[in-house]
């Protein structure tokens, strides 16, 4: 048996083009050292390249197919002798924003070719043997069309570069040649932050063939969820200004595209429709996670308030539902790249490489044998974790009442509390939280007498009824305690110095280096955890909006978004329910006073007891089970 595995590895190696490091070969071959690709390619004489893919789509409604630019760059000993592994990121911002926290563009030489690619994937990819596509969106850059945000021409122009790698589709240069990718394996990884990421998603979610791997960084998982919540509208006719930011084209050209969006968002009631469910990549028209068959290294924030952080929850729980391979990064930052998390640079790279070697080229590493889960606990505090959320978590219930507190008893039958809809911000729902004021209703715990850790998904449930047949809610988790925390309000939570780091090959037109990064800290006596938002004529159903009758209670349940995070011992918890929210909805209240039956009205917290040694340990190698039941020293109404 060793003997037949010895053979069998041989030929595997063989076929895939592989070299062990200490074979002899007289020119360049992707070489394998202790479970990583080695640099043995020249950065310098790389193929720099591009072409046209046709896409299926005429988004731009000239009677043409869009053409999707994909600039190339790969070792110059690619070709059908030796064909390598493909690495896409696919953006519509490489001609506006820039990538990354450098905001890097692409450049290109005299005959159109590029010579700068943003990021580092380039230099510390090629030199291993990949290929490295910037693929520009659909309406975007050199690209024809028009930008759907995140609609089904967006989507598949990226699937036909894909297409194009695997022989399904077709390609041109610049002079109208047809082209192959004879250079190609077909095996296709795409990654990318935020938009980027998103299209990761999209195309992996049409099943599509060679696709075996994404990495989507702080990427949308559905557009609703990215603009609505439960019926509440974060920005008005947002889709159509995207489409037209990312379109350096004369507005003229696309405005019909985009008015045809603000036709069709639905910004008049905030309600699921047609129009979301195309870009829905979790249940959509288009794109399903059940078609889906390419691995999934996730990363994501959870103090993300741009791409919010339940975009990455309901992906990583329909990603299991289907038994996706995948592994997860949780931080505490805002919408940052882990290439720039304070400390982990150089093990991002290095897990990065792992899972492309694994997924791309059948490297025998230990990236699938690691924990699942890494997830930043505080300020310099990562632990790894079988799974995320925590497992073995409780779900404890706790029970506002008349006199402020939040406990573990049910307030008594007849207990109420009233405020109006109100629009203000978040920072004035939660101020001065012993003060009653008319715009909210707010409880807190006394001290707590151990530190607990929220891992997952908060739930609001409440009975209410109103005097209007709507109200807008915002429901704040709320930790008071003076301590020193991320401060991702400022700068994303990063300060980028002047000292940088190298990852991979430089040309004169496109280095390697990058400046590094700073956490940002600040002590402050508050810190807002959790935050949920919904119309409560939509707590019945998205997409069919039930008004309740004035004076009738009625039940409104729903999720805030998720989080990660310590309360620690001495803090106290509290739970805000207050009107319309200032800072992230565009919405006007609606005036309606609230009424809250307490009796019946709870907040359910998942949470790890850590001082019983639940969930936060360095490593995950003990596991703590639980007890079949937990007995706390809880004075009533004390604890929690």
């Amino acid at each position: 048996m060793p003997r037949l595995r010895a053979v069998l590895i041989a030929l595997a190696v063989t076929a895939t083009g592989i070299t062990p490091a200490h074979a002899s070969s007289p020119t360049p071959s992707i070489t394998v050292e202790n479970g990583r690709t080695q640099p043995v390619f020249s950065y310098t004489d790389a193929i720099r390249e591009h072409v046209y893919v046709e896409s299926s789509t005429d988004s731009d409604a000239d009677g043409k197919p869009d053409q999707i630019r994909v600039d190339i760059i790969r070792p110059r000993e690619s070709g059908p002798a030796l064909k390598v592994p493909v690495i896409i990121d696919e953006s519509p911002y490489y001609d506006n924003a820039g990538r990354g926290n450098e905001s890097e563009r692409k450049t290109y030489d005299a005959a159109g070719n590029p010579l700068k690619f943003p990021l580092f994937y380039d230099n510390y990819f090629v030199p291993r043997g990949y290929a490295v596509l910037n693929v520009d969106m659909n309406g975007t850059t050199k690209s024809d069309g028009c930008p759907d945000t995140g609609g089904r021409s967006d989507v598949l122009g990226g699937k036909a570069v894909i297409d194009w790698l695997n022989g399904r589709a077709t390609a041109r240069r610049a002079d109208g040649t047809p082209v192959n990718a004879d250079w190609t394996t077909g095996k296709t990884a795409m990654i990318g932050k935020s938009y980027d990421g998103t299209l990761a998603n999209a195309v992996a979610a049409t099943g599509v063939q060679g696709l075996e791997t994404i990495v989507p960084i702080s990427a949308i998982s559905s557009w609703y969820r990215y603009q609505r919540s439960n019926g509440v509208i974060y920005s008005y006719d947002y889709m159509s200004w995207l489409a037209n930011y990312v379109d350096t084209d004369p507005d003229a050209k696309c405005a019909a595209v985009r008015a045809d969006m603000d036709a069709r968002d639905g910004d008049d009631t905030g309600d699921y429709n047609p129009f979301w469910a195309e870009r829905d990549y979790l249940d959509g028209l288009l794109t399903n996670v059940s078609k889906m068959h390419a691995s999934v290294f996730a990363v994501h924030t959870v103090n993300d308030l741009n791409v919010k952080p339940d975009n990455f929850s309901k992906w990583w729980q329909a990603l299991a539902r289907n038994n996706i391979p995948r592994k997860i990064w949780v931080g505490q930052y805002q919408h940052v790249d882990p290439f720039d998390f304070e400390g982990r640079r150089d093990l991002w790279v290095d897990t990065l490489q792992q899972w492309f070697d694994h997924w791309l080229l059948g490297v025998n590493n230990t990236v699938m044998r690691q924990p699942r889960a890494d997830v930043q606990t505080s300020t310099n505090r990562w632990i790894t974790q079988s799974d995320w959320p925590a497992p073995h978590t409780l779900k404890v219930s706790l029970h506002p009442a008349s006199d402020g507190s939040l406990g573990l008893t049910p307030a008594r039958r007849g207990q109420t509390a009233t405020f109006t809809d109100t629009r203000q911000t978040e920072d004035a729902m939660a101020a001065d939280i012993g003060t009653a004021v008319p715009a909210r209703a707010a409880f807190t715990t006394g001290p707590l007498p151990l530190d607990l850790r929220l891992s997952g998904t908060p739930v609001i449930d409440l009975r209410l009824a109103l005097d209007r047949p709507t109200s807008n809610l915002t429901a704040l988790l709320v930790d008071y305690g003076q301590d020193t925390r991320i401060d991702w309000r400022r700068g994303q939570g990063i300060t980028t110095l002047t000292e940088e780091s190298c990852h991979g090959e430089s040309t004169a037109a496109d280095d390697a280096c990058y400046r590094k990064v700073a956490v940002n800290l600040a002590d402050r006596p508050l810190e807002i955890v959790a935050r949920g938002w919904i119309d409560v004529q939509n707590r019945d159903s998205l997409s069919r909006p039930s008004p309740l009758p004035p004076g009738t209670y009625g039940r409104v349940r729903w999720e805030t978004l998720p989080q990660d995070y310590i309360f620690k011992k001495g803090h106290r918890l509290a739970l805000v329910i207050a009107g319309t929210d200032a800072t992230y909805s565009g919405e006007a209240a609606t005036g309606a006073n609230v009424t809250l039956d307490l009796a019946r009205s709870t907040v359910q917290l998942p949470l790890v007891l850590t001082a019983l040694g639940g969930g936060d340990v360095p490593r995950d190698k003990t596991r703590w089970r639980g007890p079949a039941r937990v007995t706390l020293p809880v004075p009533e109404n004390t604890f929690f």
